[in-house]
């Protein structure tokens, strides 16, 4: 990704960014229907967002709309897909290879979205020298050669939360540049490590509460 786009993402306020890749796969089902324009409006619609928010959001990505058509769909999905990093294979190591550790190893769909996770890490002898959806699990030990051998910027980690912050700091040390973090634990990296926390647990909690003010 070129440099100005790098600068474009940095940016594009954080609520904004978390909408467009829905606003892609929409864009993509009315592709498959042999759809060719769309409209903020349809967007907002189906997003269930403002029309003008739509509009609003796609002003931080190079590319307008026309006037009574609106957005041509196929040009629409190209361009938010380079500028959402898409278009380019990320590699990835994934650390703590449990349950969690590999769904994601058997889920080939991330590839589509611009992450390779290239192999997996785990300290369980059970693991190690196996290979999931063709991915090979390797001793946690090996990480620093297998790191100078493939230089790998992203670590998924998905290890017991009590290693969370244990296993930060190995990776870190060992050349990762960017943490997805699906443990509770809220990992402390130096602030040149980009880090993005996805906990399910939190998320829970949020949809448990909604229902429960719901149900009360």
């Amino acid at each position: 990704m070129a440099t100005d786009e790098m600068k474009q993402i940095w940016k594009i306020p954080e609520p904004a960014l978390r909408r467009l890749p829905w606003y892609l796969a929409f864009l993509k089902l009315m592709k498959e229907k042999g759809e060719v324009f769309v409209s903020s409006t349809q967007i907002a619609k189906e997003i269930n967002v403002d029309p003008s928010q739509v509009a609003k959001d796609l002003s931080f990505v190079n590319i307008s709309g026309k006037t009574r058509v609106g957005y041509e769909i196929e040009t629409l999905i190209n361009v938010l897909e380079d500028f959402l990093g898409f278009t380019v294979q990320h590699k990835a190591f994934l650390f703590g290879v449990g349950s969690l550790g590999a769904a994601l190893l058997q889920d080939s769909g991330l590839k589509q979205y611009g992450l390779e996770i290239v192999a997996g890490f785990d300290v369980k002898k059970s693991l190690v020298g196996k290979q999931i959806n063709g991915i090979p699990v390797f001793h946690m030990n090996d990480f620093p050669t297998k790191q100078k051998e493939q230089d790998v910027t992203i670590g998924v980690i998905t290890v017991p939360i009590d290693k969370a912050q244990e296993v930060t700091e190995h990776i870190i040390a060992g050349g990762i540049k960017a943490l997805w973090n699906f443990t509770p634990f809220r990992i402390r990296v130096p602030e040149n490590i980009v880090v993005q926390n996805t906990s399910m647990y939190a998320h829970l909690a949020v949809m448990f509460n909604r229902l429960n003010s719901i149900n009360h």
